[in-house]
């Protein structure tokens, strides 16, 4: 049974919590959190005990670190943790600033501890039978990848103001998704952006509406398009195609009922939210992490991908602001 120390008792951290708890092989040893009523109340509902930073990694009852806080707290947990030994989850980002991600890296590496960054999407069950199929040669060489990613309405501005802007926050995921599924190593990025979902997030100095173009070593291209808004639902999709087909991956839908009639044909809404889309690949990424303390499994979502995602987002956004292809 491996403990774990929780670092971060919000919205995802309770996700993560849950999923720790229903493990057979972990369970929530302790909860960090700096506001204490999140930390007491996570702990109490688990049984757990609450913890500051220093206890938690000082404690060798601590088997590996699970960190879900904000953002601008991961670099320096990650290398705390590195530096106690803990093996580590975090949740992407690792940083905003890419300097600071490479330095952070550094530490690990010099520490020698299993480092998995929580890009979920890449857990998703279909999504990797999209990867699967590729692999095993079901469409023979790609050729182009079409990624749809829609949020079902904008977040707070109060949030794009400490995000890193929405090719840093959302976008990043299908970063991440592109490199993933293609399994290459990408070349140049274009993209272009526009505020047409909430005024205040143009004045923000940010957009809410992109389209990314990357191209990988062999031609092959990754559209990847994006919206804060959907009006319908967590809009999610991938297609895949290659010289002998194409591979797609749907929305998974609030129900599978269709009515058919007279009037037409009306079917369910995407899943409304991240939450209840990726429920199954959150859990499956904490399988993935179990099998990494348990058996020493490579993390399949390194540090160097965290990395990576972060790069091409910066990419993205030297040439949403200058109107240019940007090689890499």
């Amino acid at each position: 049974m491996f403990n774990i120390a929780l670092l971060g008792a919000g919205r995802i951290g309770q996700v993560h919590a849950a999923n720790i708890d229903a493990h057979k092989e972990s369970t929530l040893y302790s909860v960090v959190d700096s506001y204490a009523p999140n930390a007491t109340r996570l702990a109490e509902k688990y049984h757990a005990r609450v913890q500051s930073v220093e206890q938690a990694l000082a404690d060798d009852n601590v088997h590996a670190v699970l960190i879900a806080s904000s953002t601008d707290t991961h670099a320096d947990l990650i290398e705390k943790a590195a530096i106690h030994n803990k093996p580590i989850f975090c949740e992407k980002p690792i940083h905003l600033d890419i300097a600071r991600v490479r330095k952070c890296l550094s530490v690990v590496k010099e520490n020698q501890v299993p480092l998995f960054i929580g890009f979920n999407r890449r857990y998703d069950p279909n999504f990797r039978k999209v990867r699967q199929a590729f692999i095993n040669g079901t469409i023979g060489k790609a050729e182009s990848l079409l990624i749809v990613s829609r949020d079902p309405s904008p977040p707070p501005v109060a949030y794009v103001n400490v995000s890193g802007g929405m090719l840093r926050d959302m976008t990043i995921h299908d970063f991440d998704m592109a490199s993933y599924i293609m399994g290459e190593k990408p070349v140049a990025v274009f993209a272009k952006g526009s505020s047409l979902v909430d005024p205040e997030i143009g004045k923000a100095g940010d957009i809410d509406t992109a389209f990314v173009v990357i191209t990988f070593e062999s031609g092959a291209m990754a559209t990847i398009s994006n919206s804060r808004r959907s009006g319908y639902g967590y809009d999610q999709r991938i297609e895949l195609h290659g010289e002998k087909g194409v591979l797609a991956a749907q929305n998974i839908r609030e129900n599978s009922v269709e009515v058919w009639s007279e009037a037409g044909c009306v079917a369910a809404k995407p899943e409304h939210f991240f939450l209840q889309r990726y429920d199954a690949a959150y859990k499956a990424e904490w399988e993935h992490f179990i099998d990494v303390l348990k058996n020493g499994a490579r993390p399949e979502c390194s540090g160097a991908d965290g990395e990576l995602a972060l790069y091409l987002a910066d990419k993205a956004i030297e040439s949403l602001m200058s109107g240019r292809e940007v090689k890499l």
